[in-house]
């Protein structure tokens, strides 16, 4: 396999979302990635239905491309082990809670005297210092911290979470790239690193603009459903059958819409003219355009606005969203022979595209310690020691 991080080696402690998710994009760009689990247990999501084949579909999900090595961090063998593995990797990512590595002897200033060049990732909910750093969280819980769900939903409506688990996938995405950078740095001085990543330090930086609306003008943001805080229209629309949306954040936009709407006159209403105009009086504008736009299907609508070059698209289930002609085009569907979930799976494909390096492809994920045996011969070590080691538990 080839990809823009081949010949990286990256030892994976993580396990559930967050962590995985970050592996995998590092795996899906050539990284080797060797998944360390707890011998005949594994990362717990394994466990999560629903299956494909022999497989969780959650699990599969989130670590292909990916080698899986069973070790009990817990025995000196293991950790002997583990050490070795260290002096030949470039990266140890981990998502434990603060503590648990040092009472593993795998924190950073023990890997650090192992291998000087490490980097080291820590991921965790709150990160390793300040008050919260050793309470338990899941996504939800970092949705919800982090201020995301109190603006998520419809007005006057309980808060909802994200449909997707942003609060774990942004720890991966912020990981992934934060490694990245650690091993361009290294290049350059030779130097290892510590990565201190903290998933709701994640969900604050993905706040942006609407922080700093907070923070110039000291009004709390609520939620405002599909809409957006300064445009007008930018939101959700019924039409005859099916939702889409509408997004006039330029104003040539706004004089196509008002025609093909068939209201010519609203672009040359005073209250309408100007964005501003209609964030003003968009209580007396919205009705308007929902009754206007529920004299179409959809696909329709969809085709009008685009004819005319207006950003509008459909709200697609997800079933549409993976057989839609453009996703299919960038192969963001892919298949993966898995014999472990039954051959042939179809799969979420990897977004990054490159033209001059060789594309990682596409490895099924691995079944519990898959590679235990291959990876342990690499090191030295021989028949007899794997035996044993396998019937004491340490692998």
């Amino acid at each position: 396999m080839g990809g823009l991080l081949s010949g990286v080696r990256v030892l994976d402690l993580t396990r559930m979302l967050a962590g995985p998710y970050g592996s995998l994009l590092l795996a899906d760009l050539g990284a080797e990635v060797i998944k360390i689990e707890e011998p005949r247990e594994g990362d717990g999501t394994r466990l999560m239905g629903p299956r494909a084949g022999g497989e969780s579909a959650y699990f599969v999900s989130i670590n292909r491309n990916k080698k899986s090595l069973t070790l009990n961090l817990k025995d000196d063998r293991g950790r002997a082990i583990f050490y070795e593995l260290v002096r030949r990797a470039d990266v140890v990512y981990d998502n434990f809670r603060p503590g648990i590595l040092e009472r593993l002897q795998c924190d950073y200033a023990t890997l650090k005297r192992v291998n000087p060049r490490i980097i080291a990732c820590s991921v965790s909910a709150f990160g390793q210092d300040g008050p919260y750093k050793d309470l338990p969280a899941f996504d939800l819980i970092l949705q919800a911290m982090g201020g995301a769900m109190s603006i998520t939903g419809e007005p006057g409506r309980p808060p909802v979470r994200m449909g997707i688990p942003l609060g774990d996938l942004a720890g991966g995405m912020f990981a992934a790239f934060a490694i990245t950078a650690a091993l361009y740095r290294r290049q350059l001085t030779g130097q290892g690193e510590r990565i201190d990543l903290s998933l709701l330090d994640c969900q604050v930086s993905l706040l942006t603009y609407v922080a700093q609306y907070y923070l110039v003008t000291g009004e709390v943001p609520g939620p405002i459903g599909s809409a957006h805080q300064s445009v007008v229209p930018y939101q959700a629309f019924r039409t005859r059958d099916i939702d889409i949306v509408v997004a006039i954040f330029v104003e040539k936009f706004w004089e196509r819409l008002c025609r093909i709407l068939g209201r010519p006159e609203l672009a040359r209403d005073p209250r309408f003219e100007t964005n501003a105009g209609r964030l003003e009086h968009k209580a007396e504008l919205l009705p308007i355009l929902e009754q206007a736009f529920l004299e179409r299907t959809g696909d329709e609508w969809i085709e009008i606005l685009w004819k005319e070059e207006i950003p509008a698209a459909p709200i697609n289930t997800v079933d549409r969203v993976l057989a839609d002609p453009q996703v299919r085009q960038r192969q963001m569907v892919v298949e993966v022979n898995h014999p472990a979930a039954g051959g042939a799976l179809r799969m979420v494909g990897n977004p990054v595209k490159v033209t001059e390096a060789e594309e990682a492809g596409y490895a099924p994920s691995p079944t519990l310690g898959a590679h235990t045996d291959d990876i342990l011969r690499s090191l030295g070590y021989t028949a007899a020691q794997i035996a044993e080691w396998r019937e004491a538990g340490v692998i």
